[in-house]
């Protein structure tokens, strides 16, 4: 079924287009990195659309069409695969239809069998003439496919053995200690044979005496080189942990604000647990079942040298012991992934009781959200108890076949004692060997499913180790223009694909160096995005944005950034000091700049007025602060940086007008000589600039200073005349 039905499992909550054209180009027989597929659907934190999949599908030479029909129309008249949208927030591949019986790849999931009330449950968006119909993507390869070049899938799963070559020392080691372990392992059964056979049988206590002291030193030598190995094992595991997540936040932090906009935060902290997940395989999974492997094959040989005949029979059963446990294996994972989903939901659910426990108690909403999570709970239940059963089943299969396998052996080997074909501290040496032989079996199938759960942990590491959106990578310039303005040429932007609409459309701007620049405008008509881009937080779709003479991207972002002060709407005050909150990315405090901030800020008198006053911790675990508070504490951090460029994007709209008048006052000396750029609502703080830009709808419709635009008596001026009531 994998090879007739291709199935990738999506790395994020948001993947899941991408990862079904992935499934679709796999299934024509081509590969693409899922990287790429992210790439030219544009994904972003909503996801994707059909129209961004039908655009990507078409890029890659496969031509596509959105339908909405009946499932007579799908069962009879549609080419598969195709690409269905599921439960409305989700999406599948249909890889065959018969009359009851629908297969799909669902890439949240794995390939599943679904009845056709199933799949009408969740594919069905409306009834046409009491007709079930939903959607779908039609796909199909042109010429144009299967002519052009793949794009070549980089991957680092080859690359995570070097966190290990550092221990070479500490490895040769530990595969001492298995040989010497394995060892004394190996000769127990023979100490148990010389034990029955020579001391019990002559009736020798002497020499009975002996080999129990000699198995009470080899159990004391083996207990030692099972110590030494733990200790070797945490140290090595220890350290991987630390230089695969030291690693991993190097190059996330090299990427750029957009990655982290597309990314859900969830996504990005299972990434950290995928870290924690790969060391524990390779130095617990990985380097334990080697040592199970090298035991099965030395007490595996030393059995079948007894006996042929019982070796048999221990295979044979072992054998079905194993595929009666992956005979479960799907079944236990599908009830993981449910499992997953309602835990997560019961976590969200709790999360939101928690934090908008105000609100509930404002609304008398206490029953509703309580009846919410216990119907959450009732799913939780139901998906326990059928995990219980399925591991109850799982565990009376398999201790089923165990008993039969050593009531099997004991027959067989008690016969062979009668026959004179082997003696009874022979057969009490192989019950030792059986014994010794099942753990590495069981190390064994544990080793598939923990491997199985690495490999997912790689892929999802590997979309950040690949990633080529990475800042400041290159040659670049390594001093900014002096005394330049911001020029903005033809630009326009797109947080999607194609289709998705403009939210900057043909802008040519020039934001003159010295002076101060207001944007202004309704929500949503793209003034933050505006600074986005003067942050280079974003790439233009199109045009270009100039310091100068000089292109933005060429020059390095760090040093850009080191010359802008910025307070945006959703600026983070950390878990920290008030000092090192206004004073962040600097290593050494100045105190006279720290002062001249937070004077201007108008904060001082609040902070020095705290018991331990600059060192009182604030953020989410410490002193609870307004939202005013925190927007002065945001305005004193971007003074502090003393920067040629000052941002402030809504910067005073959570301050009372007097805080805001003496803020605004006090920042007039200071902003002299510098580039200001002001977004606001509150058109107040933008009556004195030197320049007025209005945007509407991603556009420039009006630019000038106040008094002119006043006069023009046009967008701007309705816009004053609303907060100010001018003109009445």
């Amino acid at each position: 079924m994998a090879k007739k039905f291709p199935f990738f499992k999506q790395h994020d909550a948001m993947d899941c287009g991408a990862t079904c054209l992935r499934m679709i180009t796999s299934y024509y027989g081509k590969s693409y990195p899922i990287e790429h597929l992210r790439d030219i659907t544009h994904l972003t934190r909503e996801g994707v659309s059909f129209a961004d999949i039908g655009e990507a599908a078409e890029k890659i030479g496969i031509r596509s069409l959105a339908v909405k029909l009946s499932f007579s129309q799908l069962l009879n008249e549609v080419p598969l695969p195709c690409i269905a949208h599921w439960n409305q927030e989700h999406f599948v591949v249909i890889y065959q239809v018969k009359e009851n019986e629908i297969t799909i790849g669902d890439p949240a999931k794995e390939i599943l069998k679904l009845s056709k009330a199933e799949f009408l449950q969740s594919w069905a968006v409306e009834e046409i003439e009491g007709i079930p119909n939903g959607i779908l993507l039609l796909l199909e390869p042109s010429p144009e496919f299967y002519t052009s070049d793949s794009v070549v899938e980089t991957n680092s799963k080859s690359n995570i053995f070097k966190y290990l070559l550092p221990y070479k020392r500490l490895i040769i080691q530990l595969l001492l200690g298995l040989l010497v372990g394995s060892c004394i392992q190996l000769s127990f059964p023979f100490l148990t044979q010389s034990l029955v056979d020579t001391g019990i049988q002559h009736k020798d206590i002497d020499f009975v005496y002996i080999i129990l002291i000699a198995s009470v030193m080899l159990f004391i030598g083996k207990l030692s080189i099972e110590f030494l190995r733990g200790w070797i094992l945490l140290h090595i595991g220890t350290r991987i942990n630390i230089h695969l997540i030291s690693d991993f936040l190097i190059k996330l932090m090299k990427l750029p604000v957009s990655y982290f906009e597309k990314k859900m935060t969830g996504d990005l902290l299972q990434r950290i647990s995928d870290n924690h997940r790969i060391e524990q395989f390779l130095t617990s999974s990985a380097l334990l079942t080697f040592f199970s492997f090298f035991n099965l094959v030395i007490f595996g040989f030393v059995l079948s040298v007894y006996s042929l005949k019982i070796f048999f029979i221990f295979l044979v059963f072992t054998a079905l012991d194993i595929l009666w446990l992956f005979y479960f294996m799907k079944k236990r994972r599908l009830l993981d992934y449910k499992r997953f989903e309602q835990m997560s939901a019961n976590q969200s659910q709790l999360l939101q009781i928690i934090n908008g426990i105000k609100e509930i108690k404002l609304h008398n909403a206490e029953r509703q959200k309580r009846w919410r999570w216990e119907y959450i709970q009732t799913k939780l239940f139901r998906i326990n108890i059928q995990f219980l059963a399925t591991d109850q089943y799982q565990r009376a299969g398999a201790n089923l076949i165990n008993e039969i396998k050593n009531i099997s052996i004991t027959i067989v080997a008690a016969k062979l004692v009668i026959d004179g074909k082997l003696t009874l501290g022979m057969m009490l040496s192989m019950q030792y060997i059986i014994g010794q032989l099942n753990s590495p079996l069981e190390a064994f199938v544990s080793f598939i499913q923990n491997w199985q759960e690495a490999k997912i942990s790689l892929e999802r590491l590997d979309d950040i180790q690949n990633s080529q959106q990475l800042e400041d990578i290159g040659e670049f310039h390594t001093h900014i223009p002096e005394n330049q303005d911001i020029i903005f040429e033809n630009v326009q932007l797109k947080y999607g694909g194609e289709s998705s609409p403009s939210v900057l459309k043909n802008i040519n701007l020039v934001i003159p160096h010295g002076k101060t620049t207001a944007i202004v405008g309704t929500s949503g008509s793209g003034k933050t995005s505006l600074l986005k881009l003067i942050l280079n937080f974003y790439q233009p779709t199109k045009g270009t944005i100039k310091i100068g003479g000089t292109n933005i991207n060429q020059i390095k972002n760090s040093i850009w950034r080191d010359q802008i002060g910025v307070v945006m709407q959703e600026g983070f005050i950390f878990n920290d000091s008030i000092e090192k909150n206004i004073t962040l990315g600097t290593d050494f405090v100045d105190q006279k700049k720290l002062i001249q901030a937070v004077k201007i800020a108008n904060i001082q008198s609040f902070i020095e007025s705290l018991p331990i006053s600059y060192a009182t911790k604030i953020g989410d675990e410490g002193l609870g602060l307004s939202q005013g508070q925190k927007q002065r504490l945001l305005i004193a951090r971007a003074i502090y940086k003393n920067p040629n460029i000052i941002l402030f994007d809504e910067a005073t709209n959570a301050l009372d007008a007097y805080n805001e008048m003496i803020i605004m006052d006090n920042l007039n000396d200071f902003l002299v000589q510098k580039t200001v750029v002001i977004v606001a609502h509150r058109l107040s703080t933008v009556i004195h600039a030197d320049k007025i830009i209005v945007l509407e709808d991603g556009e420039i419709i009006e630019e000038g200073n106040h008094q002119t635009l006043i006069q023009s008596k046009g967008a701007y001026y309705h816009l004053i005349k609303n907060q100010l009531e001018l003109g009445q």
